[in-house]
């Protein structure tokens, strides 16, 4: 099990973390919501350990993250930034290697290699393993890492925002995988996802964060609810159950820009 306890972060007058309390159990899948600027990317950040916390604690099978080296600490968790961008010249084959680095000798072992090019195969890029990982675009870059993250075989995958390059059918196949392995392994999975429907399907247990607090933990039923959505999003939405009992949203009526009742139509110059 993953606890943080009264977690606390600031950057200069900012806090981005403000008390932040949960448990993670392994086998489910973990979603982060709330508007943009509000801690989501900056928790896990600080549950991988790039982010100190000024206050509270993390602590994984009873080992505090503080009390345990960095390099160690990092082991349990396959990690997946949100910035997918990569500026070294490697091949897709290996940037997905590279989820075995601490293993990895002078000569890459032929177990290695297959286990990399299922992880490939599982995402559907088996046969772009070649191609320089800069030719790809922003949602096949988006796979490679997702596949470097299977490669490591973590017992905690932070995911953050995994899906938003990506197509229709290669999200559902992300998420989908990202699930199923969470189960069958007994992972800790924690990603942050912005579309709530996405959400409701696939999150067993949902966060919501607001301005580093948080202000819901629980099944999608419990967390996405018309008051709560509006709350975080300043949008009212209706929520209706499918026949799974899973929620669907959307919202309750157009929303007008700012000002949009101000605006004058543009006019063309005359012409001289």
């Amino acid at each position: 099990m993953l606890e943080i306890d009264r977690l606390r972060l600031q950057a200069g007058p900012q806090i981005l973390l403000d008390g932040v309390s949960t448990q993670f159990q392994p086998g489910l899948v973990y979603a982060i919501i709330g508007p943009n600027g509000t801690g989501k990317s900056t928790l896990l950040r600080t549950l991988f350990g790039d982010n100190k916390a000024i206050s509270g604690t993390v602590r994984y099978a009873g080992q505090e993250q503080l009390a345990t080296r960095s390099s160690d600490w990092r082991q349990l968790f396959g990690y997946m930034p949100q910035d997918s961008h990569i500026s070294a010249d490697l091949s897709v084959l290996e940037v997905v290697l590279l989820g075995q680095m601490s293993r990895l000798g002078v000569r890459v072992a032929d177990e290695q290699l297959h286990k990399a090019l299922l992880a490939l195969e599982s995402v559907g890029l088996l046969h772009l393993a070649h191609r320089p990982i800069h030719a790809l675009s922003g949602g096949q870059r988006q796979l490679s890492l997702f596949a470097q993250v299977l490669l490591r075989d973590p017992r905690i995958m932070l995911l953050d925002e995994p899906v938003s390059a990506l197509d229709l059918k290669h999200q559902l196949l992300l998420l989908d995988q990202a699930r199923t392995l969470t189960r069958e392994r007994q992972w800790i999975t924690i990603m942050v996802l912005h579309d709530l429907n996405l959400t409701a399907q696939f999150a067993d247990t949902i966060i919501a964060l607001n301005q580093g607090q948080m202000l819901a933990c629980g099944s999608p039923q419990q967390v996405l609810t018309p008051h709560l959505v509006e709350q975080l999003y300043g949008v009212p939405v209706r929520v209706q159950l499918d026949e799974d009992g899973t929620p669907f949203i959307r919202p309750s009526r157009t929303q007008t820009p700012p000002c949009a009742d101000k605006a004058q139509p543009a006019t063309l110059p005359q012409a001289a």
